[in-house]
């Protein structure tokens, strides 16, 4: 029997993380993008790359890092829908969780 351990709503995670931090704390952790899916299956990619910048983060999209320093309020148009636990591989090898999202205001 193999047991998973994922984040299922990889934003909420994210937005809490921002919340947590103190005035010197710093947070970097790895995050495929192409993880976080739309709700027909399309990757966020681009627009949620701009949103989570908007937000304070620092985001490396070639290196699959996101970092952020300091405190902030958080708030990415994404709704979280569900996570698929099947995705297959992710870009290292490993089993791979798909987060899905619908956005929720104006960024098309």
């Amino acid at each position: 029997m193999t047991n998973r351990v994922y984040v299922g709503d990889k934003l909420a995670v994210l937005t809490r993380i921002a919340s947590w931090l103190t005035d010197d704390g710093q947070f970097s952790a790895d995050l495929d993008l192409d993880s976080v899916r739309l709700a027909d299956g399309r990757p966020a990619g681009r627009r949620l790359a701009t949103a989570l910048r908007g937000a304070g983060f620092a985001v490396d999209t070639r290196r699959r890092r996101i970092r952020r320093n300091g405190p902030g309020v958080v708030s990415l148009p994404y709704a979280y829908l569900g996570a698929d636990d099947r995705a297959g591989p992710n870009y290292t090898g490993q089993p791979a969780v798909n987060s899905y999202y619908t956005e929720t205001r104006g960024l098309r």
